[in-house]
C-alpha cells in the first residue's frame, strides 16, 4: 500500500464533506463540511470553477496535509449507470484535479454512502437536525475508507484517475 495522506470528498449540490486519513492509510476521519459556492445550488446549473471557495479550501487542505491523492465519491445509480449526480461529481472532480495538480484525483463508486452515513449517525444517537451538519463528513469518511480498503486488498490505487496521468498508447514495433 502506498504511504501518504489522502482526502475523501463527498460532493453534494449544497455541501461538500471532507475526510482525511493517517499517512499509513489505515483509518479515515472527518475533517469539515464545506458550503458549495454560490451558483451551484440545485437547479442553478452553474459548473464549479477553480476559484470557488470550496475548491480553493480543498486545494489548501490537500497542500497543508501534503496529500498524495484525493478520492471523490462517484454516486452511480444502483444499476451501475451514471445519472445526473454522477455527471456532476465527475465535473467537480475534473475542476478539483486542475486546482490541486499535481495531487492525483480519483473517482470511487459511492453508491449508498449517504444512506449508510445517515443510518450510522442515527444509530449513534445523532439527532435529525444535527445529522445535516455532519452527514456529508460521515459520507466522505465512508468513501475514503472504502478506497483505502480497496487499495489494501487489491494492491492497486482505487477507482479511476481524473484528468491526471495518462499513459502513452502502445505502438507496435514496425521494424523487422
Amino acid at each position: 500500500m502506498r504511504r501518504g495522506v489522502r482526502l475523501g470528498i463527498d460532493v453534494g449540490d449544497v455541501r461538500v464533506g471532507v475526510a482525511t486519513c493517517d499517512p499509513d492509510g489505515m483509518l479515515a476521519t472527518p475533517v469539515a463540511t464545506l458550503t458549495r459556492a454560490a451558483g451551484s445550488e440545485p437547479g442553478a446549473g452553474a459548473a464549479p470553477t477553480a476559484t470557488d471557495a470550496d475548491i480553493v479550501e480543498i486545494a489548501a487542505l490537500a497542500a497543508e496535509s501534503q496529500a498524495i491523492e484525493i478520492v471523490v465519491g462517484l454516486p452511480l445509480l444502483l444499476s451501475g449507470e451514471q445519472g445526473t449526480a454522477a455527471l456532476k461529481a465527475r465535473q467537480y472532480a475534473l475542476v478539483l484535479a486542475g486546482a490541486c495538480r499535481p495531487v492525483e484525483v480519483r473517482l470511487v463508486d459511492e453508491r449508498l454512502t449517504s444512506v449508510d452515513a445517515h443510518r450510522g449517525l442515527r444509530e449513534s444517537g445523532v439527532a435529525g437536525k444535527r445529522q445535516r451538519a455532519v452527514v456529508d463528513q460521515a459520507a466522505a469518511v465512508l468513501i475514503l475508507q472504502t478506497a483505502l480498503d480497496l487499495e489494501r486488498s487489491s494492491g492497486r490505487a482505487p477507482g479511476e484517475s481524473v484528468g491526471g496521468k495518462r499513459r502513452k498508447p502502445r505502438t507496435k514495433d514496425r521494424t523487422g
